[in-house]
């Protein structure tokens, strides 16, 4: 470790902060003490280990005596982590210890007021707290970690409704592009007997395209605690009313109009998402808990936050799920298209986590042509509904109007019939836009960008839209104000796509575990499913959505019809086998997706179910590499299992897309296996990170038997690439000694970390005092001062104790850690 001393004097806090409500979360973890002597505050307990107070995640102002809602995890393992860790957990015995942990609680943070609890995959409760008894509440004995209690929202860009006349069956064409109605046609798999549960806003289970595939228990609203899992209605004085959760059940499994991934699976509908299509953790988490215990065989989540922390307590919760035998599904987020976006769940280390594809569409040449002969070069075509309606500008010239922000206060009073409405972008979705000018009557639309830069394409569109910069949209302004209100257009094919990612798709990768996500992707750009109008005259109807939301119950649906054709394989049979069948996606110049933005590739269901090799896990992260001088060699393995009755011999080709000349993997290049058998593959992993830059560095393995070939996608990290730390070493050692009312402290950071809050604690850790606070400190070994002889003749009297814990507080990117380095008597 770098060594960067310094010893200031830290100036006392103006007030000696005396509270029941500054604790912190206990635990026992492993220290790396650097004391080998005795003195009364080493960082050695009696046990030999460091104290570790257990991790506040999220940001708090511990000073305030507002309320916060909070998830508590307890050390005590839930029903399902104690089996899959071969122990018997008693729910009886969990229900008291967990009372006997909140029974504390109310003692600490003397303002508590406990809502859920938690047992089967998830262990602790939920409890709204004062912000200043945060610490307090952290501090009981029993308690892990404590999470904030953090909005979920729906994970969707765009909404269009459209009625029953416009749609076809089977999902317009996503699920019969990743090969749905093959599944169903050729190998008979529609998802009848499997159970797919939708934890959303409810669902509209009376809709005609989806009332087949609920049972008269149709699962559980966990907003309003009743057994009516429903949409949010529209008269529902919270907020708005909802659809999300319709639409997303619509993709798995409907089967009418429109027919879903898995026409024939059954739902379970679990609200966890309100009204306006937002929640909270605490009912995410409860709703995974109901969901597994009601046997559900998948689950799906198209909600998320923006936590990449694969700890975060609904990643905590899928994993566990996950490993009980349910496949879970999750988004991974709308925040693309830079790094380091997925957010929980879709961080997890298990569940199925998935990004948003367009499905290949034609391109086209425009461009615009006004009378003064302007020359539009930014032209192009934003969107449509049909390649007719869009041809059609090319006859002829139209007149044009401007009408503002294109909203429907601007738009009323124009007269827009068979003309062209030149709108700015701002304030409005595109999608409302061009709704608005149809209404009116228009024929296409010109949307002109109000920032520098360039405007996204948006499939769907009311109208044939083009889209220009803000400097040709000042140029037909201009236009109009020189009374030249005439435009024509020339628009042209210019060739097919590909299956492309969908710029808003979050991407990888996750911290800490240093995972690649997402795992597949799928489609979710133009997907049209069922929906609730929340209209008595005409309830139900059909709507056009894009987001990862609509792409996770793709691979929801595809999961279902795996369970159904393979009844003996386990989650990660099912997930290696979306993954290790997935089709690589390229981007328009013909460039391989990173991996980070794509996972494996796009999911081919009736590949994947008719696979006979798979290769576990589906992706392969070769971890973390920082030795500064000379070559580290890491011994890492995956493992392969041959699903035919036949031998066979495997070729396997390790590469990295970068870096190649410094890092090297040895392994086996011909592999056989049995059949029906599974084989481990050992790698011996050699990087020189001296000769490389700090960040991460993708590549590809590639198995092959005759014409069968499965790339695993892969990603190895040198040094800190993101300067990310783990949310359990930011203090890496400390020890004090007390000498003459003096502190002597040394503590060894390893990162650069925002703060540290040095208190004084009672001997039962539930009241403390706050003595001193120093600013950002970078990584390495720091040594400071405490005069506190103005502060310890008055902790007899505030402070009363045998003994006192001395406890320091470390923080870095919202979240903090606490340690007691040692106890200590005064005189």
């Amino acid at each position: 470790m770098r060594k960067a001393l310094s010893k200031p004097i830290l100036i006392l806090l103006a007030v000696l902060l005396v509270f029941g409500t500054m604790g912190f979360s206990p635990g026992q973890g492993q220290g790396k003490g650097n004391n080998a002597n005795n003195n009364v505050g080493d960082l050695q307990t009696s046990s030999g280990d460091l104290q570790r107070l257990g991790t506040i995640h999220g940001e708090f102002d511990h000073e305030s005596e507002g309320p916060v809602t909070v998830i508590v995890e307890l050390t005590e393992r839930s029903v399902l982590a104690a089996k899959h860790n071969n122990e018997q957990q008693d729910r009886g015995d969990l229900a008291a210890v967990r009372q006997s942990v909140m029974d504390d609680v109310s003692e600490a943070a003397p303002s508590s007021e406990f809502a859920r609890e938690y047992d089967y995959v998830f262990s602790g409760f939920s409890v709204e707290v004062k912000q200043n008894e945060l610490r307090s509440l952290a501090a009981v004995d029993g308690i892990k970690a404590v999470y904030p209690n953090v909005e979920h929202q729906a994970e969707v860009i765009e909404s269009t409704e459209i009625g029953a006349h416009e749609i076809s069956p089977n999902m317009m064409d996503s699920a019969p592009h990743i090969g749905a109605d093959q599944a169903w046609d050729e190998l008979g798999y529609t998802g009848e007997g499997v159970t797919v549960a939708v934890l959303d806003t409810g669902v509209d289970y009376t809709h005609p395209d989806l009332e087949h595939a609920f049972n008269d228990y149709k699962g559980y609203d966990f907003v309003d605690n009743d057994y009516d899992p429903q949409e949010t209605p529209a008269d529902d004085p919270r907020g708005d009313s909802t659809n999300h959760g319709s639409h997303v059940a619509g993709t798995i499994a409907a089967n009418g109009a429109i027919k879903g991934v898995a026409p024939d699976a059954t739902l379970l509908a679990y609200r966890v998402l309100g009204p306006g299509g937002s929640g909270t953790t605490e009912n995410v988490v409860k709703g995974i808990e109901r969901a597994v215990e009601d046997g559900a065989d998948v689950m799906n989540l198209s909600l998320g936050n923006t936590s990449n922390d694969p700890d975060f307590a609904t990643s905590v919760a899928l994993d566990t799920a996950m490993a009980d035998g349910v496949v879970a599904v999750a988004s991974n987020g709308n925040s693309g298209p830079a790094d380091w976006t997925v957010g929980s769940p879709g961080t997890s280390r298990d569940a199925i986590s998935v990004g948003a594809t367009q499905l290949p569409y034609m391109m086209y040449d425009a461009s615009v042509s006004t009378q003064s002969g302007h020359a539009y070069d930014t032209s192009a075509v934003m969107g449509h509904l049909g390649e007719d309606a869009l041809m059609a500008l090319n006859e002829g010239e139209f007149e044009f109007e401007y009408v503002g922000l294109g909203s429907a206060d601007e738009v009323d009073g124009v007269d827009l019939e068979g003309k062209i409405a030149l709108i700015e972008r701002g304030e409005y979705p595109f999608v409302e836009k061009a709704e608005n000018v149809a209404a009116a009557g228009a024929v296409g639309a010109v949307i002109f960008n109000n920032v520098p830069g360039e405007q996204p394409d948006v499939p769907g569109m009311a109208v044939p839209t083009i889209k220009m910069s803000q400097d040709n949209g000042a140029l037909m302004l201009q236009e109009l104000e020189d009374g030249n209100n005439t435009v024509s257009f020339d628009i042209s094919q210019a060739g097919m796509t590909g299956e492309l990612v969908a710029d808003f798709s979050s991407r990888g990768p996750v911290t800490e575990t240093w995972m690649i996500k997402p795992d597949v992707s799928a489609p979710g750009v133009n997907i049209v499913s069922t929906v609730p109008t929340h209209n008595p005259d005409q309830p139900h109807a059909y709507a056009s959505m894009q987001g990862t939301s609509m792409s996770a119950p793709h691979v929801a649906g595809a999961a279902a019809l795996l369970v159904q054709a393979n009844s003996g394989w386990d989650t990660q049979d099912v997930k290696g086998a979306l993954m290790n069948t997935a089709e690589t996606l390229y981007d328009l110049d013909g460039n391989r997706y990173p991996n980070n933005t794509q996972g494996a590739g796009s999911i081919r269901v009736a590949d994947a179910i008719t696979t006979e090799t798979l290769m576990a896990p589906g992706s392969h992260s070769f971890g973390t590499f920082e030795k500064e001088n000379g070559r580290q060699v890491e011994r890492q393995h995956f493992e392969i299992q041959n699903l035919s009755d036949e031998r066979k011999r495997f070729d396997m080709e390790v590469e990295f897309f970068d870096g190649e000349d410094h890092i090297k993997v040895n392994t086996s290049n011909n592999l056989n296996v049995n059949p029906g058998q599974a084989q481990k593959v050992n790698m011996n992993v050699q990087v020189d990170a001296s000769g490389l830059e700090g960040g991460y560095y993708e590549g590809l393995i590639t198995l092959t038997h005759d014409d069968e070939v499965i790339e695993i996608p892969t990603i190895l990290f040198v040094q800190d690439p993101y300067e990310v730390f783990q949310i359990d070493d930011l203090l890496d050692f400390g020890n004090f000694e007390l000498n003459n009312d003096i502190f002597d402290v040394t503590l060894g950071f390893n990162y650069d970390i925002d703060y540290v809050d040095f208190v004084i604690y009672d001997a039962g850790l539930t009241a403390g005092a706050g003595i001193a606070t120093v600013g950002a400190q970078p990584e390495g070994e720091h040594d400071y001062q405490i005069d506190a002889s103005g502060v310890l003749p008055l902790l007899p009297g505030v402070l009363p104790s045998d003994y006192y814990n001395f406890v320091v507080f470390v923080g870095k990117d919202g979240a903090e850690e606490g340690w007691v380095l040692g106890e200590f008597e005064l005189d």
